[in-house]
């Protein structure tokens, strides 16, 4: 049986089956897997005993370098490595055996399949063998969360219930400040039960706001304005998300859908920095008058007759 398991740790470089470099770090080395685990899974192939014998393979290499401390044995086996072709004994045979003298491969398999050389579980039940256990992976998830305009712009932790194979469970999800309607927010692990099991999107859908809309980074303000402010020019008090409000100067000539910047006053980010929030966009709206009084219509008047230029001349045909 020891003889068995040395051939499959010796003459087998799972690195290679995973794609993966020796020095991968853990985490690449499970992504790895994840993504092989899919493409041949039984599930995917049905009936496909060759792409069965790949995910066997992938899930053996896997069992043992996804494991850190399988994994370290593993890279001291290989390292001190056969010094000739066989695997005819345990010793420094002249003859093409190991060249293991006066090191006990008891305690580096020992150690990984527990007990002496000689015990723990049969080659029938190590990685690859003809009774190895299949790995599967969980399944991605995805989930949807409405949330209010406030909880989108401030960041907020809130609660989603699942109901699945493994049962009813509630899970905790932390929205970070700035979050937009569609963002993905990843919860790794937290997906279908599986070895290792899948993660979880959440689908972020952002509710309206009475005053403020969005444009990626920025808010967007409508300030109406008079007929006079946007002629003669003025400054306005507006609001902000915060609940502060700031002065806005009005130039005069200001045309309807004029556009002006309120730097910082955006959508915060999710970091402490206020340099790293957006701009507030103020667009000028000019408010026009229903119901004028007669001395407004008689000064309106005065002033038409006044103004010699026609703002449709562009428009115009030349006689």
């Amino acid at each position: 049986m020891a003889n068995d398991i040395k051939r499959e740790w010796f003459e087998t470089d799972y690195y290679a089956v995973l794609g993966v470099p020796k020095d991968a770090a853990q985490a690449d080395v499970t992504k790895a897997y994840r993504k092989l685990a899919r493409k041949y899974h039984p599930d995917t192939n049905p009936g496909d005993d060759a792409a069965e014998e790949r995910f066997k393979e992938i899930s053996g290499a896997y069992d043992v370098v996804g494991d850190e401390e399988k994994r370290a044995s593993y890279d001291q086996a290989r390292a001190m490595g056969p010094v000739g072709g066989g695997f005819g004994g345990s010793g420094g045979s002249s003859n093409g055996g190991f060249g293991f003298e006066g090191v006990d491969l008891g305690d580096i398999f020992g150690s990984v399949f527990g007990g002496g050389g000689h015990g723990g579980r049969t080659f029938g039940d190590q990685p690859g063998g003809r009774h190895a256990r299949i790995k599967r992976p969980g399944r991605d998830q995805e989930a949807r969360l409405t949330i209010s305009f406030d909880e989108a712009m401030r960041g907020t932790t809130t609660s989603i219930s699942l109901s699945d194979g493994s049962g009813k469970r509630t899970i905790k999800v932390r929205i970070p400040a700035g979050v937009e309607s569609g963002q993905r927010i990843r919860l790794r692990g937290k997906g279908g039960p599986g070895d290792p099991p899948g993660d979880l999107y959440v689908i972020v859908s952002v509710g309206d706001h009475a005053v403020f809309g969005r444009r990626g980074a920025k808010l967007t303000l409508d300030l109406p304005v008079t007929i006079a402010e946007a002629a003669l020019g003025a400054e306005v008090r507006v609001p902000t998300f915060t609940g502060n409000s700031v002065t806005v100067r009005i130039p005069p000539g200001t045309q309807h859908g004029r556009t002006l910047r309120v730097r910082g006053a955006g959508v915060p980010s999710d970091e402490t920095d206020e340099a790293t929030s957006g701009d507030l966009l103020v667009v000028v709206s000019i408010a026009v008058p229903m119901n004028l009084s007669k001395k407004q219509s008689e000064a309106l008047q005065a002033f038409a007759d006044l103004d010699d230029e026609s703002p449709r001349r562009h428009l115009e045909a030349d006689d």
